[in-house]
């Protein structure tokens, strides 16, 4: 059995999730009105802004929208964090 190593005190970086098939960004809207909801999109906010004042041409007295978007992130670790060295030999923490 291996030995166990306890880190107690490491340091990390968060960064932008770059993956292969990982989302840029997710973008999409709520209506505050009737809670009618914009389609999500994948990496530009364009087509649910159009959706929002096509949504208030359609019923002029909805003109609040909730903006969601979600991003993605990572964390890893630091050039000093000992878990970065047992990484770069393929092993897992």
């Amino acid at each position: 059995m291996a030995p166990h190593t306890i880190i107690t005190a490491a340091e990390w970086t968060l960064t932008a999730e770059t993956a292969e098939g990982a989302p840029q960004a997710i973008f999409s809207a709520v209506c505050l009105t009737c809670g009618a909801e914009a389609q999500p999109v994948d990496g530009e906010r364009l087509p649910v802004e159009v959706w929002a004042l096509k949504h208030t041409g359609l019923h002029p007295t909805h003109r609040q929208f909730k903006a969601v978007t979600e991003c993605f992130w990572r964390v890893d670790p630091a050039p000093s964090n000992p878990y970065r060295e047992t990484e770069s030999r393929g092993a897992r923490p």
